[in-house]
Order: structure tokens, then C-alpha cells, then sequence
């Protein structure tokens, strides 16, 4: 008997350098984001975007190393790259992925918070803040145009 939900959509993903790329089967579009300080000081954000994998629904293609994170949970990652992939207890199960570590992240829609105890409020509605694309910083350009390339 599969463990994988019927009625599912493949998506892709993996770390930057591509070392470690995954699989997984997803039955919906939802994610949320997890605000409790293990998924901040993990990911280095005011906030870690996860999307619930059922269990058996994730190919791995590369293995990431796991880090137990706490007595609970363990969070694979690249190694050579230190992409953050996600979060699974230590009992194998609730395995959730990164967000951002899909090839495409723009098919995810936010549902719910997680770890309210630590949400930065001032990072919820970011609407008013000034927006610069990468592609017209001249930092960025700069840097990119110093080794030869173009901002990708």
C-alpha cells in the first residue's frame, strides 16, 4: 500500500549548487510560515516557509545531510552549500520543505503561521516598503558585471 496521496502534483526542488535535488508529491499548493526561533536561527529568516510532505511522497536525488536541531527534530541540508531543505521529528515522520528550495516557489500559497510565540510583526505586511529588482541595483550589477557575468 503507497503512502503518497492520490490526486498529487510533482514539483522539484533542491539546494543551491545543485549537490541535492528532490522529488516530492504534493496534493495541494499550501504552506505556511513557522515563526518559532529553532526555524528562524535554522534558516536565518524572521520566519522559515515550509510545505507538508505526507510521508514515502519525497525522492531524494543526492542525499542531504540531517542536523538534530533539538530533541524533537532533525532539518536536512546541503552540506556543501548549507541550503536549508526543511524539518522532520526525530521519528521520521511530518517531513516539511523549504519554500524557497523549490524549483518554483510561485505555485506555493501561505495558509497559516506556526510558531506565533516569535513573529516579528513589523515583517508581516512589508506592502509600503520601497522595491528595487536585482537587475537595477548597481551593487549587484557591479559584482556581477566584475566577473565577467550578467545578473541572473
Amino acid at each position: 500500500m503507497s503512502t503518497t496521496p492520490t490526486n498529487t502534483t510533482m514539483h522539484g526542488g533542491g539546494c543551491q549548487c545543485g549537490k541535492v535535488r528532490y522529488s516530492a508529491q504534493l496534493a495541494s499548493n499550501e504552506a505556511y510560515l513557522c515563526h518559532c526561533r529553532m526555524c528562524q536561527r535554522a534558516t536565518g529568516g524572521v520566519a522559515a516557509a515550509m510545505v507538508g510532505v505526507s510521508d514515502g511522497a519525497v525522492t531524494w536525488q543526492g542525499q542531504p545531510e540531517w542536523y538534530t536541531s533539538s530533541p524533537i527534530a532533525q532539518r536536512p541540508f546541503c552540506a556543501t552549500c548549507g541550503t536549508p531543505l526543511g524539518f522532520r521529528y526525530n521519528d521520521g515522520t511530518g517531513l516539511d520543505l523549504t519554500v524557497g528550495s523549490f524549483d518554483d516557489p510561485s505555485v506555493f500559497v501561505p495558509v497559516a503561521h506556526g510558531g506565533v510565540e516569535s513573529l516579528h510583526e513589523a515583517w508581516i505586511d512589508t506592502r509600503k516598503l520601497p522595491r528595487q529588482r536585482t537587475t537595477d541595483s548597481k551593487s549587484s550589477i557591479a559584482h556581477w558585471s566584475a566577473v565577467g557575468k550578467d545578473v541572473p
